[in-house]
């Protein structure tokens, strides 16, 4: 009599076939939050603290709302409960201004995107401010780890005197971990329009060998990360030299090559942009910048959410 032995992890019938362990499928995430404030009115608002008008959200994305500094705006925070992206996800972000109110949105953490083995990671915001407004998208940046996958599209819409500072960071790996995007796809692209006339639209797209972009001399030249931000609306133009006085006054101390910044302009929007080797050099000078730039073309303290500081 030959004697068998059992596996625990299979049927305790020695002559029953096994089974091929069926895994269960990825629930893809498909958030969204959507945010209006509007002028304030009553004792509630005084100050010119702006009034929330609107808002929704489904997991994983929900929204927060800090008390403001004092002589701040109304602030919301974007919250991402998923821990990050996986490939297939898709999160949204509507964010609006209504006539005459200022208020400012953020995120809680920097947005992690992982690996991906086919689909891409989605993300759209849709930034949209009325005749005398002001509106600030200051999110924390995005993490690329190697072979992630993410397009993103922002949309900028101002009306009549309305405008808009925005800005988006991205660092092309855990490069504290070793780790560099060297394969994968990161397209960041905006879409902005004063009165429903466009008047920037602009993409970056990195596909396949990211690395060798990255490390070519004729187009990242070893960059690890960059960030662009913009200020839109009528006249926004006018603020270029205040613009590029602030790059000079945020890089004032680094090595010249620590963080490359510059700023230009057309009709309706002045356009800064950085990148450095070193993303926590990069993020400094941006922070600097952004505070500085916000004070002297809105009168605004000179300081950044409480969630940004370092």
């Amino acid at each position: 009599m030959q004697l068998r032995k059992l596996d625990p992890t299979t049927s305790a019938d020695p002559n029953a076939e096994m089974e091929t362990p069926v895994t269960p499928a990825r629930i893809i995430t498909d958030g969204r939050a959507e945010v209006t404030f509007r002028q304030g009115t009553g004792a509630a608002h005084q100050g010119g603290h702006a009034a929330l008008d609107h808002l929704y959200y489904r997991d994983p994305m929900k929204i927060l709302f800090p008390r403001p500094v004092a002589g701040d705006l109304a602030t919301a925070v974007l919250v991402t409960t998923s821990g990050g992206m996986v490939g297939g996800d898709k999160l949204a972000f509507a964010g609006k201004v209504e006539a005459g109110a200022s208020a400012l949105f953020t995120a809680q953490a920097a947005e992690k995107i992982y690996r991906s083995v086919g689909p891409d990671c989605e993300m759209s915001v849709d930034l949209d401010v009325a005749d005398g407004g002001w509106l600030e998208w200051l999110p924390h940046e995005s993490i690329l780890f190697d072979q992630a996958r993410l397009k993103r599209k922002t949309t900028v819409r101002a009306s009549g005197s309305g405008m808009v500072m925005a800005g988006e960071m991205m660092v092309f790996g855990r490069l504290a971990r070793g780790e560099v995007f060297t394969t994968g796809l990161a397209r960041d692209a905006w879409d902005v329009s004063i009165d429903g006339r466009p008047i920037w639209r602009d993409a970056l797209h990195l596909e396949g060998d990211v690395l060798r972009m990255l490390d070519h001399a004729a187009a990242f030249d070893g960059a690890r990360a960059n960030a662009t931000a913009i200020l839109v609306g009528q006249g926004a133009e006018q603020n270029l030299e205040a613009a590029r006085d602030c790059l000079a006054q945020a890089s004032d101390g680094l090595e010249a090559r620590d963080v490359l910044c510059a700023a230009t302009a057309m009709k309706g929007i002045v356009i800064a942009r950085f990148m450095a080797r070193d993303p926590m050099k990069l993020r400094r000078v941006y922070g600097a910048w952004w505070k500085t730039f916000r004070h002297q073309t809105r009168g605004l303290p000179a300081r950044l959410p409480r969630l940004w500081e370092i």
